[in-house]
């Protein structure tokens, strides 16, 4: 993933496992999950030049927060706590919208499934959107 000069980076910390995401406007630049314990180094690598890091508020958010700033203190003004209510039932509706069940799984309704993968990805999209939607400037 080549670094870009603006955008939203958003992250849903975990303790196993993230979610990482670049988004600027409408367009989603990157997705990815990552282990938990290469998840600063990915965010030196893709972190955009200028542009909000916004942090999921939910499970492990303080402790990831923490680590961060002490290995990347000149970003703290550009941190952002978002609110992670609800977000991975939304990440796992949106899943099912783009990769529908097939085979005997059409048959159970999607409310009642899990997604076969990690969806730790959408929830960081969806937590940037929901930065964007705030109309925060930072």
């Amino acid at each position: 993933m080549e670094r870009v000069d603006e955008g939203i980076l958003a992250i849903d910390p975990g303790r196993e496992k993230c979610g990482l995401a670049v988004v600027d406007g409408n367009s989603v630049l990157m997705k990815m999950v990552i282990n938990r314990q290469e998840i600063v180094s990915q965010v030196k690598a893709v972190l955009p030049s200028q542009g909000p890091v916004v942090i999921g508020d939910r499970t492990g958010s303080k402790e990831f927060v923490s680590e961060l700033l002490l290995s990347m203190p000149h970003i703290h003004d550009r941190v952002v706590l978002i609110d992670e209510h609800r977000s991975s039932v939304e990440a796992r509706e949106r899943y099912w919208r783009f990769y529908p069940p097939t085979g005997w799984r059409r048959l159970i309704p999607v409310s009642m499934q899990v997604p076969p993968e990690p969806i730790d990805d959408l929830v960081a999209v969806i937590l940037a959107e929901r930065h964007i939607r705030a109309g925060s400037t930072k």
